[in-house]
């Protein structure tokens, strides 16, 4: 075994939570040593962002990088059901900041990050497996493998975690918890969409992502994501036996399912599928802790809602930032408390956006979104929590949200 090295952090994971969190602790000339097992570019899920993200990406230096990329513009989220459709402009909305952001290939958006933060002067290990981890009063050993397949100790004063999915912490240190959300499974695949918006027969807008819902199941949801280069990533996400009735070909039901869909149908019909598509089941994770004295897990290493509001991406960017922050005034000599500091600001989105998954499948949500007549100031509250600015506590959505959304949604309803 190698000689044992030494960093002041260890983030695992290079994906726009630990590049972002690398780079705004390099600002504050804080080591960091970002270890990622697999190379870059690679596929991910997630490409809609949302643009609280903006503020974030800017702050670590990096919004430069990501507008020279070239990628698909965005100002707001469309939804349709049945003959019914309502646009959210991300620009008319209750929180001040940005109101555009941008649809991503993720494999491409997560390397502008990494490669910027390795610009900026952060070391990032690619093909380094972290294997185990023993944490000690001040510190953590962590045993990594690295692209040769040669293990060392990496002695660290604190460890993130922005493994996303592959939610290293969790497993290494037991801290899985089921989910309180129904198990439901997505299949997605990118298509040569062929849309041409000036000639398609019914509404349609490139610059917004657009979620349908199945004109028969109001618990089944179909995202499509339009990208810069005439692509799109589409997918539907329904309970999993729910799925399972349609077979067992993953593309022959997303196809069928599309067809299912008049409006996503005729916007869909000149596109071009390919040859198979991929599935994920069982997505939605928690964990018995986000933080302690020796490491905190950010994005969906810590918890992982549901993808109809494409929170996944903010939620990571904010808890790096968060975590950055607080790491920042540790090192400088200030008392912390990983709970109040981080845990509890970090969850006053998570559940805000808990609030929205939630009502989205009791059909609140839907009921309020889809509402003939909406009243513009609630609107614009609402499509501040869609634009991403869930920790908004100004907005009475934000901070009363279960009761402010069951109040509307029975106004909505009458």
């Amino acid at each position: 075994m190698n000689q044992k090295q030494r960093t002041q952090v260890v983030i695992i994971g290079a994906g726009p939570s630990g590049s972002v969190a690398a780079a705004l602790l390099h600002q504050q000339q804080i080591d960091v040593i970002v270890l990622e097992k697999s190379t870059f570019p690679r596929f991910s899920i997630g490409e809609s962002l949302l643009p609280a993200c903006m503020a974030v990406i800017e702050q670590a230096n990096m919004l430069d990088a990501v507008t020279a990329a070239g990628f698909q513009f965005k100002d707001g989220a469309a939804f349709r059901y049945q003959d019914r459709y309502t646009a959210f402009d991300f620009n008319d909305k209750f929180t001040p900041g940005a109101g555009t952001t941008y649809q991503v290939q993720r494999g491409h958006f997560d390397k502008v990050l990494a490669d910027e933060a390795v610009a900026q002067g952060v070391e990032l290990r690619y093909e380094h497996t972290v294997e185990a981890i023993e944490c000690l009063e001040g510190k953590s050993i962590l045993t990594v493998t690295d692209e040769q397949q040669q293990p060392y100790m990496l002695e660290t004063d604190f460890v993130l975690d922005a493994s996303g999915f592959g939610r290293v912490l969790p497993q290494l240190l037991d801290l899985e918890k089921p989910s309180h959300l129904p198990p439901r499974q997505a299949i997605f695949c990118h298509v040569t969409d062929h849309i041409d918006s000036n000639h398609c027969e019914i509404e349609y807008d490139r610059n917004k992502i657009l979620i349908s819902v199945h004109p028969h199941s109001a618990d089944v949801w179909y995202w499509l994501i339009p990208f810069s280069n005439g692509t799109c990533s589409l997918g539907v996400v329904a309970p999993p036996q729910w799925l399972a009735s349609y077979g067992d070909d993953p593309l022959a039901v997303l196809k069928q399912l599309v067809n299912e869909e008049p409006g996503l149908a005729t916007v869909l019909a000149d596109a071009q599928y390919p040859t198979s598509a991929a599935t994920i089941s069982g997505y939605s994770a928690n964990v018995t802790q986000l933080a302690t004295a020796n490491y905190a897990l950010l994005g969906n290493a810590g918890e992982f809602l549901d993808p109809v509001f494409s929170s996944g991406v903010t939620i990571a960017m904010k808890s790096a930032q968060l975590a950055a922050g607080v790491l920042t005034r540790a090192f400088a000599g200030e008392s912390i408390d990983w709970q109040r500091d981080y845990a509890e600001p970090l969850m006053v989105g998570v559940d805000t956006f808990r609030t929205y998954v939630e009502g989205w499948y009791s059909g609140e949500l839907q009921t309020v979104i889809f509402h003939s007549n909406p009243d513009p100031k609630i609107k614009q509250m609402i499509c501040a929590i869609l634009a991403g600015y869930a920790w908004d506590t100004n907005n009475p959505f934000v901070i009363q949200s279960q009761r402010r959304l069951a109040v509307v949604a029975a106004l909505c309803a009458d």
